[in-house]
């Protein structure tokens, strides 16, 4: 059994009830969802958007090994409506990243793992210290509460009591 810790996201139209649905297809494709954050909002991260983003932690046990869950996720993306751009940092309805799985180092031109900026996003660090502090990033080797602390990202991150 593995374990993959996703991150879900969005800041289009019903963000709560996509969130929830992403959360569905991912018991359904992926594995059986152990932990979940608290639902987070916070500002967006790498661009300017007029819209809070909304976004949950899960961490989940599956058979599936990580370029499967990469395809899974993508699958589950598509199926909420998600549309690919060129441009990295945008407004989006849904958003799947892979943060970890197991303790592994993956780095191929389709997955970086761990995910590449979850030391630079404090509404990462936020919502993965809510249910998992002491977790140590396998790259790093500094636990989460430690990264949270040092982010010098500062933007406004709280918890969304929806």
């Amino acid at each position: 059994m593995n374990q993959v810790i996703l991150l879900t996201g969005g800041n289009l139209g019903d963000r709560l009830s996509i969130l929830r649905q992403a959360k569905e297809l991912v018991k359904t494709t992926v594995g059986t969802i152990n932990i979940a954050s608290p639902l987070i909002e916070s500002e967006a991260w790498g661009f300017d958007s007029e819209n809070t983003f909304l976004n949950q932690v899960l961490v989940v046990d599956t058979e599936l090994s990580a370029y499967q869950v990469l395809t899974e996720v993508q699958r589950i993306e598509i199926d909420l409506g998600r549309v690919r751009k060129t441009e990295q940092w945008i407004s989006r309805l849904i958003d799947i990243d892979i943060l970890f799985f197991n303790n592994e180092l993956i780095e191929s031109t389709d997955l970086t793992i761990p995910h590449q900026h979850i030391q630079d996003r404090r509404f990462t660090l936020f919502a993965l210290n809510t249910i998992i502090p002491n977790y140590i990033h396998p790259k790093l080797q500094l636990p989460i509460s430690n990264l949270l602390d040092n982010c010098k990202d500062q933007s406004k991150v709280e918890v969304c009591h929806a």
